[in-house]
């Protein structure tokens, strides 16, 4: 019997009501014990949501990452400023990321806490998300920091993420998700790949501080972005990235694929360069497009992908968070419910068809 495995990336658009309190908690007009019952409801609401698609693994949808899924960790620091680097994205909005202004480095949050109150409401297994290593680097200002080295930086970073890691174990995490969307970004940024080698690099030193075991249990996310129905790296060749992405020493990839160009063409490349016990969960559900996937497409798409990867290698996923950024209104939670619960219908359907054809060839 096939039974291929499918997992969310992350988010999940936040509640009006709880985007409401966050402008107000910003504004100073509530408190934060008042923010956490906020909190609170949307998490439990959208797990329960995240229940009724029959989604096997789920997330809490990262509904108490504050402002993003990238800044989570550092927020509210006053060693940051807000002036840090752009991120363009091509319909031509820019995310801005916070400044590093002095050292020593240190998590102010750090999602095991996030998943430790999420676990509360659910009994099915849950991963967590979190942020590479990789683009919390570069908060540091491109002048050293008197004092700090960037080098002192990294040590201090890497021991954070390893820490950070550890404790979504603790706290029962079956999967931590680590999401490298900077990634395709840093060949946009330096088309030589310097960037994207000391990235790979950067990860790894984190990931060499895990046993093989653990390492099954850890994943990588890449995408070209997703924020407001647009991309930041998508123009990049897919053929500059994957190559280089499976030298990263974990047991699972998160591929965004359903939105490109020439699928066929970057399943041949993961083919040829997945290793031994590593998984492919291959994007099926275009987070960025506002149609609604039916079953059935999800289920060519994972017979496509079938055609190239091992099925003891495949999984599926979406493309991206459907919110990473907690203003993105673009995709509304009835649709990104839908697309999950297509992805899952879907992957199930695909994986009867495959046993079907693996039964007929064994007679």
């Amino acid at each position: 019997m096939v039974t291929l495995p499918t997992e969310a990336i992350g988010s999940i658009p936040r509640t009006e009501k709880l985007m409401q309190a966050q402008r107000q908690f910003d504004a100073g007009e509530i408190d934060a014990k008042v923010m956490a019952t906020f909190y609170d409801e949307a998490v439990q609401l959208t797990m329960q949501e995240l229940e009724a698609t029959g989604s096997p693994i789920i997330t809490d949808g990262e509904q108490r990452k504050t402002h993003s899924f990238a800044t989570y960790s550092v927020e509210g620091g006053a060693n940051f400023a807000p002036d840090g680097l752009e991120i363009p994205f091509q319909d031509g909005h820019v995310r801005r990321l916070p400044r590093l202004t002095a050292g020593p480095f240190r998590f102010i949050l750090s999602a095991s806490v996030s998943l430790a109150s999420a676990k509360l409401y659910t009994q099915r297994p849950m991963k967590q998300a979190i942020i590479s290593v990789s683009a919390l680097s570069l908060f540091y200002p491109p002048e050293a920091i008197p004092g700090y080295s960037r080098e002192d930086f990294l040590e201090d970073l890497v021991n954070e993420q390893e820490k950070e890691i550890r404790a979504c174990f603790v706290a029962g995490a079956q999967k931590v998700q680590i999401d490298f969307t900077e990634g395709r970004l840093a060949l946009k940024l330096d088309p030589s790949g310097s960037i994207l080698n000391g990235f790979i690099d950067l990860n790894n030193r984190v990931l060499d501080r895990f046993s093989d075991e653990d390492r099954q249990c850890i994943g990588i996310h890449t995408c070209p972005g997703a924020d407001h129905n647009s991309t930041h790296s998508a123009d990049v060749d897919y053929a500059e990235l994957l190559p280089s992405l499976f030298e990263l020493k974990a047991g699972n990839f998160y591929i965004a694929m359903a939105a490109e160009a020439e699928p066929d063409r970057a399943l041949r490349i993961i083919a040829r360069y997945l290793k031994p016990r590593q998984r492919a969960f291959i994007g099926v559900i275009d987070v960025n497009h506002p149609h609604v996937e039916t079953p059935e497409e999800v289920c060519q798409r994972v017979l496509e992908a079938a055609r190239y990867i091992p099925l003891e290698q495949l999984g599926t996923t979406d493309d991206c968070g459907f919110s990473p950024f907690c203003d993105d209104i673009y995709t509304s939670r009835k649709n990104a419910f839908a697309k999950i619960r297509a992805r899952v219908l879907g992957t199930e359907m695909a994986s009867e068809q495959l046993t079907s054809k693996l039964s007929a060839r064994h007679d």
